[in-house]
């Protein structure tokens, strides 16, 4: 705590001793008048690659696929957890003070030895020095082995990349100040962010196990009672044709026979699917909408039987390529087509479906 109250007050100071125009603001005006990268112009292709370090895109996508693929390896999500929340939390802090000061960078400056706070700029703190501290000093943290190296990496890696913003104009030195002071405090902030990892991992278990326990609590509460009464309905034999399947769904854990059998079409012949209500007084312009009152023209109810053709009214034939295996309203089954018997055979005084025979 108290190495975090330091920090703190280090981030501060620097804002305030820009405020109040001391000797900092003065370091950044010299420098940036002298623009280091017109004197050793040689370095400008070196620290143009160096820089990428600290971009959030490059060094990001690095991270994710490292830790994705441990996590993958070893079945445990907190490092990748970890990382996440720290990401999360150096976006929040840091883009709230850049968002705060509005600081323009040396390159679109308006006047010689001012601020250049509240100008709608976006320097301060560097972005890129908080980056490539919090993300590499991230992974130092969370490495299993030579975790004292990574961090010397880490720390070196985060003092070249925010020279080389200075160097390369983009940045005024007290932003690079500032994003040092950023990434330690969320480098400090890591233990709470295990915390949070360890919280999620043990909920999504926990919710993991309930889930497995009993399926039907992926609905919501009413849902899964209606399921579990027309479970009861179906064991009672009057579940109808979805008694299978909710018995397959609604039961501790899923038997792989029942949900097979549930969902067998043997089972949809037999029973028929869902009752679909009279269609006859639909339009007769949709020739497969209801009965139409037209000579020679089929209702869906009726299509079963011309698909069939002379054959299956005879009792020999057999259902063809183009008729599915069942039809809306069917009551037929297939032993029953080839017995010679169809769902004309049971058809109410007006077209419809009825009910079993």
């Amino acid at each position: 705590m108290t190495l975090f109250a330091l920090v703190v007050g280090a981030y501060v100071a620097v804002f305030v001793a820009l405020l109040a125009r001391s000797p900092l603001l003065r370091l950044d005006w010299r420098m940036a008048m002298w623009r280091p990268f017109r004197q050793w112009p040689e370095l400008r292709e070196l620290l143009d690659i160096l820089v990428v370090a600290g971009q959030r895109g490059p060094t990001m996508t690095v991270a994710l696929a490292w830790l994705g693929w441990r996590c993958l390896r070893s079945r445990n999500p907190r490092p990748l957890l970890v990382f996440l929340a720290a990401l999360g939390l150096l976006n929040v802090s840091v883009g709230a003070v850049k968002l705060g000061t509005g600081r323009l960078g040396p390159g679109s400056a308006y006047t010689i030895g001012s601020t250049e706070f509240l100008r709608g700029g976006d320097v301060f703190p560097s972005g890129h020095t908080a980056n490539c501290l919090v993300t590499w000093g991230t992974l130092a943290h969370l490495a299993s082995r030579h975790r004292t190296a990574a961090a010397v990496a880490a720390a070196l890696a985060a003092v070249v990349v925010g020279l080389a913003t200075v160097y390369l104009g983009t940045h005024w030195f007290s932003d690079v100040l500032g994003g040092w002071a950023a990434g330690a405090l969320v480098l400090l902030a890591l233990p709470y962010c295990e915390q949070f990892a360890e919280r999620v991992v043990v909920r999504a278990r926990r919710l993991g196990a309930c889930l497995a326990a009993d399926p039907a609590s992926r609905l919501g509460p009413g849902a899964a009672m209606g399921l579990r009464a027309a479970a009861v309905r179906g064991r009672r034999g009057q579940g109808g044709w979805a008694a299978p399947v909710v018995r397959a769904f609604t039961s501790r854990r899923l038997n792989p026979a029942a949900t097979t059998a549930a969902f067998h079409p043997r089972v949809w012949n037999e029973r028929g699917p869902p009752r679909v209500s009279d269609m006859s007084e639909f339009p007769t312009a949709f020739p497969w909408v209801g009965h139409s009152l037209v000579p020679g023209v089929s209702c869906v109810w009726c299509r079963g039987n011309e698909l069939l053709g002379d054959a299956g009214r005879a009792g020999r034939g057999t259902r063809t390529t183009a008729e599915p295996w069942w039809r809306p309203g069917s009551r037929c089954s297939t032993t029953e087509i080839t017995s010679g018997s169809s769902s004309s055979d049971r058809r109410g005084p007006r077209g419809g479906p009825t009910g079993p025979a």
